[in-house]
């Protein structure tokens, strides 16, 4: 397997977390775009016993915003990344919000704040908050076997539900087929279906029996979303609209059909390409990530959608999903990575509860700290790693070293674990 298929199975989504790519160093000096002036629905936070102070959340000082500034134009630096906006907001301790670099290394256009993006692998956030809107609803159980809805799944008849949206399935990732990292890189332009997706998984044999270990694979997720196309009767696309999107008033947040992409947005630079050079991926058709990474959206509807996918409540106070079910989704076992648990579609990393999105050309963290009610989201338009660690990562363990030094976000990549 080459190494850019390996590294292609985190573009749906995360390093074993979540997720694809040689860019020079951004043109033009950095530069700090206007905060967002959020809508009272957006800033509003509930009471909470918690002390942030307690915490150990920075103050966002002039003197902490300047270490931050440091801190991203280093990492963007070295790990020569084009554009990055970074969101940071807090009830108490202040907001940050900077763009630095360019959004289109032809144009010299700068990275702003306001960019539509593509969010990979934080689709599986969407994905696995409708099916347990499906299991508060009585139409699923979390311990069904996925074989009572979908047939000529291997070991169909043990792998639950459960153990889908928990990465323990077993099954074969996808995305780290080669001849299905052949027919991508081919012809970026193709359409995929699901059951294409799963062809290329099924051709392969179970890693380990149902449950016995954390494994990533885009794999589960493509099945979750067949799960609540049958069961809910409506594509995956329009429930997660209905159910979710329109609830939570992301309107900038969407699942598309095909590879439109609307304005504005930045360039996406990847090297997981047929010949391995960087190519400009903006236009790829997202449909080979589906259920696990092909959603669009933008840094102030990331700022909604942390905090809500990590509390269950969406932002006019209502149940996006119950306490009970949203209890069992912040169940983060071990992975295999220090400090990092991973429940039903979300990672636990430090305290930092959420996910992050990868595919070729973009990345994404949009992770909630409960202690302080903080919120953390980094943009950025490319993919390629730096010595094996995704760039998000990278930005985001800068940034978290300065305003959580107690609660590190660290979630290194590994070998074909986006």
């Amino acid at each position: 397997m080459t190494h850019s298929s390996r590294r292609l199975r985190r573009g749906a989504v995360t390093a074993v977390a979540v997720g694809v790519l040689m860019v020079p160093t951004a043109g033009g000096a950095a530069f700090g775009a206007p905060a967002f002036v959020p809508s009272a629905a957006a800033s509003a936070d509930p009471p909470s016993p918690s002390d942030s102070s307690a915490s150990g959340f920075q103050e966002l000082t002039p003197a902490v915003r300047q270490q931050i500034d440091e801190a991203v134009q280093k990492v963007q630096q070295e790990a020569k990344v084009p554009g990055v906006t970074v969101g940071v907001w807090t009830p108490d301790k202040g907001n940050y919000v900077r763009s630095f670099g360019v959004a289109d290394k032809s144009t010299g256009q700068r990275m702003t704040p306001d960019l539509f993006t593509r969010i990979g692998s934080e689709t599986k956030t969407f994905t696995v908050t409708a099916l347990l809107q499906l299991v508060d609803r009585g139409k699923v159980t979390l311990d069904d076997p996925i074989g009572k809805y979908i047939s000529g799944v291997p070991n169909g008849d043990t792998i639950t539900l459960r153990q889908l949206a928990g990465m323990r399935s077993g099954l074969y990732n996808y995305s780290e087929d080669p001849d299905f990292f052949k027919a991508l890189t081919t012809d970026p332009q193709r359409p995929f279906t699901p059951q294409e997706l799963l062809n290329y998984a099924f051709r392969h044999p179970v890693l380990f029996p149902p449950g016995e270990k954390f494994s990533y694979s885009n794999t589960n997720l493509i099945l979750l979303g067949l799960v609540i196309e049958k069961e809910s009767g409506r594509r995956l696309s329009d429930f997660i609209r209905t159910n979710i999107l329109t609830p939570a008033g992301l309107d900038d947040t969407s699942f598309p059909d095909d590879a439109a992409f609307p304005t504005p947005h930045a360039q996406g630079y990847t090297n997981q390409t047929a010949t391995g050079k960087v190519e400009v991926s903006t236009d790829w058709n997202p449909s080979w990530g589906w259920a696990a990474g092909a959603m669009i959206s933008t840094l102030q509807d990331l700022r909604i959608w942390a905090r809500t996918v990590a509390t269950g409540i969406l932002p006019d106070g209502r149940t996006m999903v119950s306490p009970a079910t949203q209890k069992q989704r912040l169940t983060t076992p071990p992975t295999t990575i220090p400090g990092a648990g991973y429940g039903l579609g979300i990672f636990d990393v430090q305290g930092w509860i959420g996910h992050n999105g990868s595919l070729p050309g973009y990345e994404s963290l949009t992770i909630y700290l409960p202690s302080a009610r903080a919120t953390l989201v980094v943009v950025l338009n490319t993919d390629i790693g730096q010595d094996d660690t995704e760039p998000s990562t990278l930005f985001g363990q800068a940034i978290t070293k300065i305003i959580t030094p107690e609660h590190v976000f660290d979630l290194p990549a590994q070998p074909a674990a986006r």
